[in-house]
């Protein structure tokens, strides 16, 4: 199975044996489960199981008989009923979630205000996630939250794929969306090409999001991440970002998080002045 199909039958929740049994079953149409576990070498102990569980999230069909055959569905079907499955499990979750809110509450909201009443302002300010795919599901989130503005300090935009269906779906809702990045000479091109993993996204991003600008600071940025909604009168705002320790690697380092709108509001005034004054919308490679 290629890294793309091996993808695309992850998203619809398959295991392994699952997504095999399926896409032979596309390629081959009407069969029996001996012949398919022929096909596919899946166990025959394990056949008849990931066939009954491709039935019950209504992938294929079982035809009777002596012996059964299996039969897929068409693949705009299987697109379907993936999408009405996880429809219907967020509605169960979410009927789960009503159902239990009310003693939830009563038996931990009134802890947990006396435990906050300790707490100090300034430790309030921040909270730290790992830097990698927790700190990008952060990153997500902040997307998904946008209502008005997105802004990016970054260096190259390497973690891009792991966020840009959030990135796309704020372009898409209006949200103004501005990226700020290094200028490349100030990139590494050791152990990671950077300069080239910052072209490649700078040109998907020109190419695909023609509304969002991007400039490149002409000096060192102290820190990267990203601002959401930051306000001057400090009533808004939400930001993930990573001070600069070039000495540090990144998967030992946290990033912080703060919906201090305050805070935020500082964040963007700095990026602002580089926006302004220290930035150019083409770096010198470019021109």
């Amino acid at each position: 199975m290629s890294a793309d199909r091996g993808a695309w039958f992850d998203t619809l929740g398959l295991t392994e044996y699952e997504a095999t049994a399926l896409e032979e079953l596309l390629t081959l149409g009407r069969t029996t489960a001996p012949n398919l576990a022929e096909a596919t070498d899946i166990p025959k102990a394990r056949i008849y199981g990931v066939l009954e569980s491709l039935s019950d999230r209504g992938f294929i069909k079982i035809i009777p008989g002596r012996p059964k055959e299996y039969q897929p569905k068409s693949p705009e079907e299987i697109l379907d009923r993936a999408v009405e499955n996880h429809r219907q499990d967020y509605e169960t979750f979410a009927a789960t979630i009503a159902d239990l809110r009310e003693d939830f509450l009563a038996e931990f909201q009134q802890r947990y205000e006396q435990a906050s009443e300790d707490i100090r302002p300034a430790e309030e300010l921040f909270h730290v996630v790992d830097v990698g795919e927790p700190s990008e599901r952060e990153t997500r989130r902040l997307y998904e939250n946008a209502t008005e503005s997105v802004h990016v300090v970054t260096k190259s935009f390497e973690y891009f794929d792991a966020v840009e269906p959030a990135f796309a779906a704020a372009v898409e809702r209006g949200v103004d969306v501005s990226v700020l990045m290094l200028e490349p000479r100030h990139l590494s091109t050791n152990p990671r090409d950077e300069p080239a993993i910052q072209r490649q996204i700078v040109e998907r991003i020109r190419d695909e999001y023609p509304s969002v600008e991007v400039r490149f600071s002409n000096g060192k940025l102290p820190f990267r991440g990203n601002l959401t909604d930051p306000s001057m009168d400090y009533s808004t705002g939400t930001a993930i970002f990573v001070v600069e320790e070039e000495d540090v690697p990144n998967h030992m380092r946290q990033a912080a998080i703060t919906e201090n709108g305050a805070f935020v509001a500082g964040l963007k005034r700095y990026f602002d002045l580089i926006w302004e004054y220290e930035s150019v919308r083409r770096p010198e490679v470019d021109s």
